[in-house]
């Protein structure tokens, strides 16, 4: 009995097998019908929602819910050829307020490295990167945009951190760094008093 169930079987088989040949080479994959919604197909790697921020990416999303000012304007052009106009213009929003905890901790997450705890460019990559000390005359003369440029887009080996650090927390790496600055001015003020007071 068992014999015959199975060649009953077998015909019913070939036709469901067949079947799959049919479904998986004619009928349009799912997939294939996610490419004609332009903001669903692979969403997480449009530009639209990358982490740089540009003006220039058009958004389709519903009026009034993201600002509609077109976000921070991109200076990359003048700043690669070493035009800072546009950076030194920059006005920082923090400018005369003490260093957050949020520049101390980004600083450290991502500039310490090389830079050094106390912006000396004693950090443990820093002398091999030949990095710039932030305490010098030189540093301490960059304009607030100057800085936040050179965070945003980078320079020299510097790479950029732009797509790493939104805009508002870069303000706070530039007051944390004029804080290591005032910090190296003061130490320097207390040595040249005291080398001046022993001789």
């Amino acid at each position: 009995m068992r014999p015959r169930l199975l060649l009953r079987a077998l015909p019913l088989a070939l036709v469901l097998l067949s079947g799959c040949d049919y479904w998986y080479n004619d009928v349009p994959s799912p997939d294939d019908l996610m490419h004609l919604v332009p903001w669903f197909d692979a969403m997480i790697t449009q530009p639209s929602i990358h982490p740089y921020q540009r003006a220039d990416i058009p958004r389709t999303t519903v009026p009034g819910t993201v600002p509609i000012t077109g976000g921070e304007a991109d200076w990359f052009s003048e700043w690669s050829v070493g035009n800072t106009t546009t950076a030194d213009k920059l006005v920082n929003p923090l400018a005369g307020q003490p260093a957050s905890a949020t520049g101390d901790s980004v600083y450290h997450t991502f500039c310490a490295v090389c830079h050094g705890n106390a912006g000396a460019a004693d950090g443990p990559v820093g002398p091999r990167l030949a990095a710039l000390p932030l305490i010098t005359p030189r540093a301490m003369a960059w304009s607030d945009g100057y800085i936040y440029s050179i965070i945003r887009y980078g320079r020299g080996v510097m790479p950029r951190y732009g797509d790493k650090i939104p805009s508002h927390t870069r303000w706070d790496i530039v007051n944390y760094v004029r804080s290591l600055q005032a910090a190296a001015r003061a130490a320097s003020d207390s040595a040249a008093k005291a080398a001046g007071g022993s001789k």
